[in-house]
């Protein structure tokens, strides 16, 4: 216990100086033109940001293109991640990520449907030459599925869900259960409020579960975080640990007497 004890307390005081690593979405939105991608990256760039996502799926041509400019703007050094939110089946992935392997993605996210084990261990074996892993797990229900991707061998990024699955206890078995089958977590975080709530998963697996950091980052999106009382802070691309107890979920009082459906000032002049 004493050993455990001591042992927390290095993890937490190694974050609390430098940081837990984080990777940006914010740069890679579908829809954006090239120019706000251009300008977006370069932001970030000199706010010291290395790992950056990408969505894809609109069209082989489509994906090619921003992948290139992407990858022309962050540099080889520099770490990219693709996400296809489900939009293939599991042949149309395999071909697709193939021919985007020339811009050496670090992993395909979400390539198909969330719940296909054996459409995601077939995409890993498909990719493995390539070296990109499979990253899934944002839209896994509960522990169980989980553990049969885990086992399997279908997702290389474990990326639990603050919001997905039964609470507190069950994301800890989760990423226990990816520690045990040596697979690193790496916490989705896209929606509101969610990098509030995730950071301390994050914080939780390297304290307590895996000690490790070197392998995972923790998905930040820089968008809506002025709603709540505790909001993220990001200081040189990593989560900076909070202060502040509770899990930062706490909106204010603005953005409840704004948004709060139906009675919110937004509502009743949207549906006046």
């Amino acid at each position: 216990k004493q050993w455990y004890q001591r042992r927390v307390a290095i993890t937490a005081g190694e974050v609390e100086k430098g940081g837990y690593p984080a990777y940006i979405t914010s740069v890679g939105w579908l829809g954006y033109s090239d120019e706000k991608v251009k300008r977006l990256t370069k932001e970030k760039l000199g706010e010291g940001w290395t790992a950056f996502k990408m969505k894809v799926g609109v069209s082989l041509e489509s994906d090619m293109k921003r992948a290139r400019l992407l990858r022309d703007l962050i540099g080889p050094a520099n770490t990219l991640m693709m996400d296809a939110n489900q939009i293939w089946d599991v042949n149309a992935a395999v071909s697709n990520m193939k021919a985007l392997a020339v811009f050496r993605p670090l992993w395909i996210e979400e390539p198909t449907c969330p719940d296909d084990v054996e459409g995601h261990y077939a995409i890993y074996q498909g990719l493995r030459e390539q070296g990109i892993g499979v990253a899934t797990g944002e839209m896994c229900q509960n522990r169980i599925m989980f553990k049969q991707f885990l086992s399997r061998n279908a997702m290389q990024f474990c990326q639990i869900d603050s919001c997905r699955v039964a609470g507190v206890t069950e994301v800890l078995a989760i990423m226990i259960l990816a520690r045990k089958f040596g697979v690193p977590v790496c916490p989705h975080a896209g929606g509101v409020g969610l990098c509030e709530l995730v950071q301390h998963y994050a914080y939780l697996d390297y304290f307590m579960i895996s000690g490790r950091m070197d392998d995972r980052r923790c998905e930040y999106a820089e968008h809506l975080h002025e709603h709540f009382t505790c909001p993220v802070e990001i200081r040189n691309a990593r989560y900076v640990l909070p202060k502040e107890p509770g899990f930062g979920a706490e909106m204010t009082r603005e953005a409840v007497e704004t948004y709060e459906f139906p009675t919110g000032t937004f509502w009743r002049e949207f549906l006046a």
